[in-house]
Parts: C-alpha cells; structure tokens; sequence
C-alpha cells in the first residue's frame, strides 16, 4: 500500500499555487492589486498605462510558482515524480527560504517596493521554504 501523502508538501504546494493565482489576479484586475500587493506604483502605473512589462514579469512569476506547487504535489507524492524532483524541491526550499530571510540584500534592486511588501512577502516565503524543508526531510529517502 502507498503511503499517505506528505501534508507539510501538500500544504507548500497549496501556498505556492495560491500566490501563483494572487499573481495571476494581479494581471486581471490591474494597478488595483499590483498596489495592495505592494509591487510599488511604478508597476501600478505601468499596468495602467498598458505596457507589457508588468504582465510579463507577473506572468513569469505566476508560471514560476505553478511550477514549485506541482514539484511539492510530485514530492508529497500526490501526482507522479517530476524529473530532477529531489534536486528541484532542494532548489525551491533554498530559494524560499533565502527569499524570506535575505530580503533586505534585494530591496535595493526594487525601490518602489513597500516595506510591508517586503515583510509580508518575506515570511510568506520563508513559512512556504519551512513547509519544503519539513516535507523534503520527510520524504527525501524515496525521491
């Protein structure tokens, strides 16, 4: 008999395809949500103004994000092993979690950014790296 699905994975995939969908309203409903979300209104006023740009970066971002929840459903084995699934899951928790603890190295880069952007956003992810992390340590033997 197969075990029983890993739930700290199910629940990071969950997150993750959460925020990809968060992602996904921002392209829908415009400079509105890039502004609640705190992507800093140079981006809300880009989105206002039609240019591609906030569409495709939100849009690889969304792409991104689908992906990491299908590798945490392929390793809490809900759906079938994804190739490099044990070298993609270590990939995405490092990424989470240097994410939600190294954010104050990356603010520089995006000015427009809130700090509430930056600190929620920031331990979102590092909560979703934890959740990788206590999944992954469960279930690396088999990947």
């Amino acid at each position: 008999m197969q075990s029983a699905p890993n739930r700290d994975l199910v629940a990071a995939a969950a997150l993750s395809a959460v925020a990809g969908l968060a992602h996904l309203g921002c392209i829908a409903f415009g400079a509105p949500w890039y502004r609640f979300f705190g992507a800093g209104e140079r981006m809300a006023r880009m989105a206002e103004a039609g240019h591609w740009y906030p569409t495709a970066l939100t849009s690889a971002i969304a792409v991104v994000l689908f992906t990491w929840a299908l590798y945490a459903l392929s390793g809490a084995g809900v759906i079938r092993r994804l190739p490099l699934a044990k070298l993609a899951l270590g990939l995405i928790t490092a990424i989470y979690i240097g994410r939600g603890v190294g954010f104050v190295a990356i603010m520089p880069a995006f000015p427009g950014n809130s700090l509430t952007f930056w600190l929620v956003s920031s331990g979102i992810c590092l909560a979703i790296g934890l959740l990788h992390l206590a999944g992954l340590r469960q279930v690396w033997a088999r990947l």
